[in-house]
């Protein structure tokens, strides 16, 4: 129970364009807002939207997945956890942020705008030279190990049959 303490998980859209910043230290850091939104029926029985808007941050190899392969308007779910800080601007008032800062990242989104897996993980472990998989799966509790490497091949039973029979 005390990893639930602080823990958030959203799916939403990226809501600006990823700020990349590289750090002096050779750290990467990505900051972007990311909308959700949730649908209910007012008194009068139309749907409204409500939409709450997040901020993000993340770092390092997950930095670099969100820079290469995301967009305004890009469906993602993150985990993380929240983190508050305050810092002053440029006119010496004192501000106050919550972010988001993420521990896993998921691209979703329709099939035609979705990268593959297998091309996020082998452009990944060819810059970073390691196989530490870079996407996990949030979809609810029941996370989904992806085949490294692999894609599933599906063939009929009746197709299969007939390029035997054209070998016999």
């Amino acid at each position: 129970m005390s990893t639930l303490r602080n823990k958030v998980q959203l799916i939403g859209n990226i809501g600006n364009e990823p700020k990349i910043t590289n750090l002096e230290s050779g750290n990467k850091v990505v900051r972007f807002s990311m909308a959700t939104n949730e649908y209910y029926r007012n008194a009068q029985g139309e749907k409204v939207q409500s939409t709450q808007w997040h901020y993000v941050v993340a770092w390092d190899k997950k930095a670099d997945i969100i820079e290469q392969y995301t967009h305004k308007g890009k469906e993602i779910a993150i985990q993380g956890k929240l983190i508050s800080r305050s810092y002053t601007n440029e006119m010496g008032v004192k501000c106050y942020v919550t972010e988001i800062v993420a521990s896993e990242v998921l691209l979703l989104g329709s099939k035609n705008e979705a990268t593959p897996v297998n091309e996020i993980e082998t452009k990944s472990d060819e810059v970073n030279g390691d196989n530490t998989s870079l996407v996990e799966a949030l979809v609810s509790d029941d996370s989904k190990e992806v085949e490294e490497d692999k894609k599933p091949q599906r063939r009929r039973k009746t197709t299969a049959k007939k390029d035997a029979d054209k070998v016999a």
